[in-house]
């Protein structure tokens, strides 16, 4: 059963503010296995649970057409009155029910989302919308950041453990998919070409000089002919 969230417009302005982009070496990781498969054409991209869209723009300099796609209209409108590209839209869908023909998608995305679906449906559906050589790429990071500041970096990492903590305990069921580090996602995508990738990254907040080590998951597939 997929979730509904971050539908509210209070919601919506939280996670603009607060959403990682994907960070570079991510999308180094992602953009060098394309390469690797030799992904051509690159018509048409489609980035599933898009949110307002931080993970949507990236791809628009690498793909003819990009179209995000989320549950929430409010995410959605949001998305759309955003500063973007003239190749990217969005539309409302549910992840498991993807508005595109078989096989004629190129490369499906989703950033921090994908444990919110209903895996099995989806992954079906990636698999009908993906042309042959099609990939995907679905990645999130875990909860279990790391703060840097100065010589005070080991407590502020305690505080924030011990809110997550506390915090974790009414945290949906399906959060335990990001804490198994998408595992379960890896084992039900379909592909018999796919791979786990770990790391963890570097982000710097644009309102302090606070540095956040987050750790990093992504599941990458490519169908076969």
């Amino acid at each position: 059963m997929a979730v509904r969230l971050f539908e509210a417009r209070q919601h919506v302005e939280f996670y603009q503010k607060y959403r990682f982009s994907p960070a570079e070496n991510l999308q180094r990781v992602i953009f060098s296995y394309l390469e690797e498969k030799k992904l051509a054409p690159t018509r048409l991209a489609v980035d599933v649970g898009c949110g307002s869209g931080q993970s949507t723009r990236i791809l628009a300099a690498r793909f003819e057409e990009v179209v995000g796609t989320d549950i929430s209209e409010a995410q959605i409108q949001a998305a759309k009155e955003a500063a973007s590209f003239p190749n990217v839209s969005y539309r409302v869908c549910p992840a498991e029910e993807l508005p595109f023909e078989d096989g004629s998608v190129d490369l499906v995305t989703a950033f921090a989302a994908a444990h919110w679906f209903d895996i099995p449906r989806f992954m079906k559906e990636v698999d009908r919308v993906l042309r042959p050589h099609g990939c995907m790429a679905l990645s999130t990071y875990f909860p279990n950041f790391s703060v840097h500041y100065k010589d005070c970096s080991e407590r502020l990492t305690e505080i924030l453990t011990e809110t997550q903590d506390l915090l974790f305990e009414y945290a949906d069921e399906k959060v335990n998919r990001v804490i198994g580090e998408y595992k379960e996602v890896f084992d039900l995508s379909p592909f018999q070409d796919k791979r786990r990738f770990l790391e963890t990254m570097g982000v710097g907040s644009k309102e302090t000089q606070v540095e956040i080590w987050v750790p990093c998951v992504c599941v990458l597939g490519c169908k076969g002919p």
